[in-house]
């Protein structure tokens, strides 16, 4: 089979896919009597991205596969079509993704001491929701705690292919930077923080602005054992 039309399949199974497809899954589309070889897709991969490059979207390579993205210098006219309200995330809720991306495994309590607020139920249910993290242990002592860690759909979100991905956590900034990408609730009189922007996962940016939600989260550590309750959270545990 000639290398344009690998190409041309290849593509087309891109754009049809509602999720990233590995290099192995998009190497079962050929036949063994097609004599297309594992080489030969990589090849063509590496092809369709560099096509892409003076085009309005990339091929991206995530956690999960390939995928076609919209480019990010063409993402604020792209993000007009969609005219739903943005989503919107708390400071509490993406310190609490922070952690658990950094310092996996982890566990609520963990959490807790290390923010010094209670965590609240909805928050690690909305995470779990959105398949961003999940329980992948118990903490072998009393109690045996869940022990929380992301997932393969986190970095497909954040346009990351492993953990290793992630910004040194030396690289420290302020939170305000993640403007671009994500809404904040503000807590009650607490008006001056809120910004305002769609989170949108497919854009050649995203981990950039994930860094900073990561690296940029400034973490007090408690004055004492107990956490106290989280302003940010509406659920205020015993």
């Amino acid at each position: 089979m000639e290398t344009i039309q690998i190409q041309r399949i290849l593509e087309a199974a891109l754009l049809a896919s509602p999720e990233p497809l590995s290099s192995t899954r998009l190497a079962g589309l050929f036949t063994e009597d097609e004599g297309v070889t594992a080489a030969d897709v990589a090849r063509a991969l590496e092809a369709l991205h560099t096509d892409a490059g003076a085009r309005g979207v990339v091929l991206a390579q995530v956690a999960s596969g390939y995928r076609y993205q919209v480019a990010g210098d063409v993402h604020a006219w792209v993000a007009r079509l969609n005219a739903e309200r943005p989503a919107r995330y708390s400071r509490a809720l993406l310190e609490t993704l922070s952690l658990i991306a950094y310092r996996q495994p982890i566990t609520r309590g963990e959490i807790e001491q290390i923010r010094g607020v209670v965590v609240s139920s909805n928050m690690i249910r909305t995470l779990e929701e959105r398949e961003w993290i999940r329980i992948v242990g118990h903490r072998d002592v009393a109690g045996r705690p869940a022990l929380y860690g992301t997932t393969r759909q986190f970095l497909d979100y954040f346009n990351l292919k492993a953990l290793e991905d992630l910004p040194p956590l030396a690289e420290i900034r302020d939170l305000e930077e993640l403007a671009p990408q994500f809404e904040f609730e503000t807590a009650p009189g607490d008006s001056g923080n809120t910004l305002t922007a769609p989170v949108e996962a497919g854009t050649a940016d995203a981990a950039s602005h994930f860094s900073a939600a990561s690296a940029a989260i400034h973490l007090p550590l408690p004055d004492a054992t107990a956490p106290t309750p989280d302003p940010d959270s509406k659920e205020h545990l015993a």
